[in-house]
This record gives structure tokens, sequence and C-alpha cells, in this order.
């Protein structure tokens, strides 16, 4: 018996391998003590056999093995070049330890292939990184290679993964456990509205400020395969890989993207922290992580393909008044772009709106102390288009699927394709001072191809190299491509096409469960939405989007005066509140009320936090019920005051103090007993800023 682990200060994986055969996880969760005897651990991991059952229990390994009777789904899908089936047999050859990371390397001498799988924990956050590699002396086609496998506890009641569609992203499942399997499979092509490629799992009684929850993300941007399956012995695992038969064609040699996964003993907002951080700390590369987050203004809601020069002025000239820090002019600026059924691949200028170019646009963003971005959507093409009647051949999939959105898809998998968007896209940067891409993906695949997603990052990484300046940002019809992995590549990823406040609010709500504030783009959209038609006050749209990286995309002239400075007003706020709010904790309350949406971000040194409270409906009680506050100094004392007392209206008619002046109160008495806040409108928002004095 052979036996490893990891550690910091918050928890130990315990891995064990009995024969020489592929470890398996035997504990993760709150750090062991250091007189724990490892030996002893393992031998009460070990299980009963009773009637009905083979005579030894198959380990849950890190690569569930079929040939040795896994009573489940196996961790390797492979055949040979005959299509035969391969059921490997994998024994020890070497594992290699340092203070933060484990390694084993595995073989199947018969067949001449190697295992091998990474595991890497990162003390200060708590992540742990797991990544499997197969290879083979001869050709393989892998049909399903999951990451290194974690068991999943038996005191959990459900699992919580996230589905979702356009302008719905981030809504969360809950399914009980039961024998059998839970399988979602993502074949869109990309990372998806539908299947954030994520899971919670939550031991009985976790809130969200306590109890035990583990945490997973596969960093991967094509579809993607989830397993969570209990079998009848009680045991649960969970899988994630690539989508099934995802790599189409025969290679030698293939590893699992990256799945990170996290353990919390207090609750989920634990978990949310570790994944914050991490992503914000080890993951995102900024072209400058000094500069502050630019306010955007993006024109799409207000002109959108209707681009004449004079109105983009004007309307840029307002923007910068409002506090706008960076133009961004999106869709319509190339080929003969007047819809969206042309000119996709033609990234040349349109001289017929642009008739000297886009640098005296340029030149005018730039006087008004704005920087510019451009919108691309690279990997897309129209039949309408000079690029089509070019190369027809460049398409991926047949000729006579069904358009989307009238476009189709370029194959990144092939080198041609990725040498022509590099020169077009580089040159269009080279010549033109551009310090933003908003890189847009507005249909899913035909099918899903691995090397489509390789095809992605390697242009992507060779642009980056060449003008390390430029900050990308990930959009997919909104939310469609957003994950760790596009993340390494990004800094900035537009969460969902709705601009609407009252969706912005749960599906930010959601997504902070991964995501920190400082790559979150969120903005204030119009009047009247244009994907849900509702009309929500100007504060209510501001204070969303300045839960996150904040933006306008409306027309500004079509602001009243008193619109114009509640907008200047909350934008200012966030400008001199950005710095500490970016590397915030977004921490999600536990209301009592289920029309009130909280959060509360939680400053890095734990002396300052704003509580954001929406309300997205009418409550069933007279009055706001308390709202507690969550990790706190409970000993310590804050100042607590309303910073939107302006929002009041004449049916909130009693006197709670928060009302007229601040309160100091205690930690405890703020995590326990809670805000008592006024009464509000449905769609509004208090904004509650907390001092330690």
């Amino acid at each position: 018996m052979s036996i490893w682990s990891l550690q910091d200060q918050r928890q130990s994986l315990v891995f064990c391998s009995k024969d020489d055969r592929l470890p398996e996880i035997i504990y993760w969760g709150p750090r062991l003590p250091d007189q724990e005897n490892l030996e002893t651990l393992s031998l009460s991991h070990q299980m009963d056999v009773t009637g009905g059952m083979v005579d030894e229990n198959t380990e849950l390994s890190i690569c569930p093995e079929e040939a040795r009777a896994f009573p489940g789904q196996a961790g390797l899908s492979i055949r040979n070049n005959q299509g035969i089936v391969l059921r490997p047999l994998f024994k020890f050859i070497q594992a290699e330890k340092t203070d933060n990371a484990l390694s084993f390397i595995y073989q199947d001498h018969n067949l001449e292939l190697t295992y091998k799988a990474h595991f890497c924990l990162s003390p200060s956050t708590g992540m742990i990184k797991a990544r499997a590699e197969i290879s083979s002396i001869h050709s393989i086609t892998i049909d399903h290679l999951s990451a290194p496998v974690f068991p999943a506890p038996q005191t959990s009641q459900e699992i919580i993964d996230f589905s979702g569609r356009w302008i719905g992203e981030f809504q969360l499942n809950k399914t009980p456990w039961s024998s059998g399997i839970r399988l979602r499979e993502n074949r869109t092509g990309r990372t998806g509205h539908e299947h954030f490629p994520a899971l919670l799992v939550p031991s009985s009684g976790s809130t969200n400020s306590q109890g035990d929850v583990f945490g997973f993300h596969y960093a991967w941007s094509g579809g993607h395969r989830m397993i969570a399956e209990e079998f009848p012995d009680g045991r649960r695992q969970i899988q994630f890989s690539h989508a099934r038969n995802s790599i189409i064609e025969p290679v030698h040699e293939f590893s699992s993207a990256p799945l990170y996964a996290m353990y919390s003993s207090e609750g989920f907002n634990g978990c949310a922290i570790g994944f914050q951080r991490h992503l914000r700390e080890k993951i995102v590369k900024f072209p400058d992580r000094a500069r502050p987050r630019p306010v955007h203004y993006n024109c799409w809601e207000a002109v959108y393909f209707d681009h004449k020069i004079p109105e983009l002025t004007e309307i840029a000239n307002r923007a910068a008044k409002l506090g706008a820090e960076r133009f961004v002019l999106d869709d319509g600026w190339f080929g003969k772009r007047d819809d969206d059924t042309s000119s996709l691949g033609d990234w040349d200028i349109d001289p017929r709106k642009y008739p000297n170019g886009l640098n005296p646009l340029i030149n005018h963003i730039h006087d008004l102390g704005m920087t510019f971005g451009l919108w691309f959507e690279p990997e897309m093409i129209n039949h309408e288009s000079v690029l089509y009647r070019n190369h027809p051949e460049w398409i991926l999939g047949p000729a006579d699927q069904p358009s989307g959105r009238h476009q189709f898809v370029l194959n990144l998998g092939l080198k041609d394709v990725r040498t022509y968007l590099f020169q077009k896209i580089t040159n269009l940067l080279s010549l033109h001072d551009i310090d933003y891409v908003k890189w847009d993906h507005n249909r899913v695949l035909p099918f899903p191809d691995a090397s489509q997603t390789e095809g992605f990052y390697s242009l992507l990484d060779e642009l980056r190299k060449v003008h390390p300046t430029v900050e990308f940002e990930s959009c997919a019809s909104g939310g469609g491509r957003i994950d760790y992995a596009v993340l390494e590549r990004t800094s900035r990823v537009w969460l969902s096409d709705s601009n609407d406040a009252l969706e912005r609010l749960r599906i930010q709500h959601n997504a902070a469960l991964f995501l920190p504030s400082i790559v979150t783009g969120s903005h204030v959209g119009p009047r009247n939405c244009h994907t849900s038609g509702r009309n929500i006050n100007i504060a209510m749209r501001a204070w969303v989007a300045a839960q996150r990286h904040m933006g306008f995309e409306m027309d500004p002239r079509e602001l009243t005066d008193q619109e114009a400075n509640v907008l200047s007003r909350i934008t200012q706020w966030w400008k001199d509140n950005r710095l500490w709010l970016t590397k915030a904790d977004i921490l999600r309350l536990d209301s009592s009320d289920p029309s009130v949406i909280a959060e509360e971000q939680l400053a890095e040194d734990g002396a300052h936090f704003i509580v954001f409270a929406g309300k997205a409906d009418s409550s069933q009680q007279i009055l706001p019920r308390p709202l507690k506050l969550t990790r706190l100094d409970p000993n310590a004392i804050y100042q607590i005051k309303i910073i939107n007392q302006e929002d009041t209206i004449e049916l909130s008619r009693g006197t709670p103090v928060l009302k007229s002046k601040p309160l100091e109160l205690s930690g405890q008495a703020l995590m326990s007993h809670g805000l008592n806040l006024p009464w509000s409108f449905p769609l509004s928002m208090w904004v509650i800023e907390g001092k330690r004095i």
C-alpha cells in the first residue's frame, strides 16, 4: 500500500494505491492533524462485502478502469486503429512529489499506453488543479478521457449545476442524489449558455455561509461532459471531460483540460472566495494589472448597424460627460455590414461609413480622454461575403447545414484560416490605436470539435503575443463562452446580452460563485430593454451595473437631465471605489425574504464592505425582514450607512435610523440580527456601506 498527500492550512487531500494499481482519493476535507496515521486512515476507508457484490470492491480511482469490473462509468474510453475498444490495466511506474504538487505515472505495457495525472495545490487560494494525460506508441481514437476523478461525499443530498439560455445564463439546477447517473453533456462546441462547466456538491444543511461544499470547474472552451454518479454500494464519483467523440482524429497523446477543485468548510461563499481569488490572482493576465478598470461605453444598443460619424461623435461626447473612459465601436464598421446577413469574414473598414478610415473617430475619442475598442467576430462567416466566395471550403461542417444568425463557423483547425484571420486582425491593430477588442461568437458549432477550440486558443495566443497591450473580452452572444481557459487569454467577459437590470441581478449573483467583479462586464442598458421590454428606472439600472465592471450600453441622448445626473453620480461613486471593489470578495447573503437578492462585497483587509440588496419582486410580508451580513469581525464596530438615501420613497413613512444617519454596530450584531432596511418598491436597490471603526 502506497500513500501520498497534499495539504495546506485549510484542507488535506490523501491518495492511496494498493498493489501498484491506480490511486484513489480516500480523504478530501478539513486539514488532518499532523499526527494522523495515514495508513490507519487508509484501512478505515475499506468497505465491507456482502451478497450480490463481487468479492473485492473495485477502487474508485482517479481513472476508474473498466477492465477491473468497475461498476460505474470508466474514466477512459479509447479504440485502436481498427476501431477495437481497448481496456487497459495500468500499473505503477513513478510518483513525483513536491510541497504543493503531485504527479503519477502509470503504464499498461501490453497495450503500450502511459497514463499520467497531475495535481497542484495553491496554498494562497486553496485551489486544486488536476489534469490527466494519455499517450500511446500506436495512434488511438479517444472517445473519453476524464480529468482525474474525485469522490463525492455521501453526506450530500443534492448536486447543483448550471443551465441557461441566451439572455438567461447561470441558472442553478438542484438535483437530488439517487442511485444512477446525472449526465450532462454540452455538444454545442463552445462553453455554452446552456451548461456552464461547473458543479457544486454541498453537504446536508450547507448554506451560503456555513457547511462543507465541494466545487468543480472544467476549464475548457469547447463542449464538455459531466458525470455525477452514485453506485448501488453508496459511493459517488465526479467526472469532467471534453464532450464525447470531440477528439475527431486519431492521436498519440492527449491531455484533459484542467479541472479546478475547491473545498470549503464555510459554505458556498467559501468556495466562491477561492474561485474568485484564484481566477483574479493566478489565471487572468491583465495587460496592465495596475491600471484601474475603465468605465465602458458600447454603442451597440444606440446605433446597431447604422454607423454615422456625426452621430457617433455626439454619442461619444455625451458618454464621456457621463463618465465613460473607453468607447467600444461594435458590429457594423466593416465590409458591407448593414445587417447581420453579410460581410462576416471581410475584416476591412467600410469606406461608405468611414471614408477616411477609423482614425478620425478614434482621434475624437482620444481627444475626449477615452480609449478606443473594436468589435470582431473572427470565427464566423456569412455566405454573403467576399471571403465565402473565395473560400467556401473554409466552413466547418457540411455546406447544407442550417445557418445561425445567418452565419457559419470558420474551421479554425485549418492553418490557412488562422493565418488569414491573424493577418486581418493584426493589420487593424497595428494601424490604429486600439487598446481593447470585444471578441464575439454568435452561433454554436455544427458539432463539437476539439481542434476548433485549440485553433481559437492558438489564434488568440498569437495575437496577444504580438499585441501585448491590447485587452481582449470574451463574448459569445453574451455568456456563451465563459470559462477559466478563455480567461487565461482574456481579461473581461460579457456575462449576458441582457441589459435588463432585473435579469442581470440574478445572473450576476449566481455567476459570482466563480467569477470576480474585475472580469465581469455589466452595463447600464436603455430605458426600454430591447430583450425584455421592461422599463426600469435609471438608479436600479446603474446600481446593478456598479456591482461589477461598470459600463453603459444605450443611446445617452435618450437620458433626461435628471437621469443623466443620477448616472453620472453613481458612475463617479464606482470610480471612487473601484480600486478596492475589484479586489473584494463577493459574498452571497442568505436573505429571509425571497424577493431580495443580496450580496456583500468585502475588501481584502475586511475593513470596508458594500451590501447591494436588490428587490426583485414584492415581499410577502409588509416590511423587509432583517438582512444578515457575513464574514465580519464579530468584535469590531462598523459604521453603517445607506449611500443612496435619495431613493427613499413616500410610502416609506417611518423613521428607521438608517434613513437619516449612520449607525455603529458590532460585526456580531450585523451577522446575528442583521440590518433593518427601509421599505422599497420592487425593482429597486439599497446600497449600504460599512467601515470598521
